[in-house]
């Protein structure tokens, strides 16, 4: 596997919205907008599920990632991992942990090396999720260089999610782009 650490940190500069569903096609509105863990929904589909750590550091946030719960300047913990489904990779997905939240049980969150984020926060009975936004990254963002990095086809446009999570009324930012010739992008005959 091509080492594609030298990128990290890739970053997410997007214009992020509030778009809803029925802005896109049913397969991948059903992928943007499912509340549901994303880690466990591609478990789910494949036989063997890996995380592949990027990389981490601490970090300010720009004003392109900052969010009402997670204002521009905040401290945080930037983490980018890629998500892998039989070794294809499905998902990018950047990670902004306020300091300020990775207090008490969520401390280890700081921690969590190529383990499952998703895993770990879907897990806690103190979990509640913002509404998403959505957003679309053109083939020169740093997230389709990292796709062409990794030998994927990079015709079109990608599209991400980003959602607040608050855990024990602590917010985390999750961002999550779906990587060309991922589960979201399949065709699926109408019957």
């Amino acid at each position: 596997m091509q080492d594609v650490t030298q990128l990290f940190p890739v970053n997410l500069d997007a214009d992020w919205s509030h778009l809803s569903a029925k802005d896109f096609s049913p397969v991948l509105a059903d992928w943007l907008f499912d509340a549901g863990s994303l880690t466990a929904r591609l478990t789910a589909r494949c036989q063997e599920f890996k995380v592949i750590l990027l990389g981490q550091q601490h970090h300010m946030v720009s004003a392109h990632e900052a969010c009402e719960h997670i204002p521009e300047g905040t401290q945080v913990i930037a983490r980018e991992v890629l998500l892998y489904c039989d070794n294809h990779p499905q998902v990018f997905a950047r990670s902004l942990m306020p300091l300020t939240s990775l207090t008490g049980e969520e401390a280890a969150l700081s921690e969590l090396g190529d383990k499952p984020l998703g895993q770990a926060i879907f897990n806690s009975p103190h979990l509640t999720r913002g509404d998403f936004a959505v957003a679309q990254f053109d083939n020169d963002s740093g997230v389709a260089s990292l796709a062409k990095t990794l030998a994927l086809p990079v015709a079109d446009a990608l599209w991400g999610r980003r959602s607040i999570f608050f855990l024990h009324d602590k917010p985390l930012a999750v961002a999550e782009v779906f990587l060309p010739n991922a589960f979201a992008y399949e065709f699926k005959e109408v019957s």
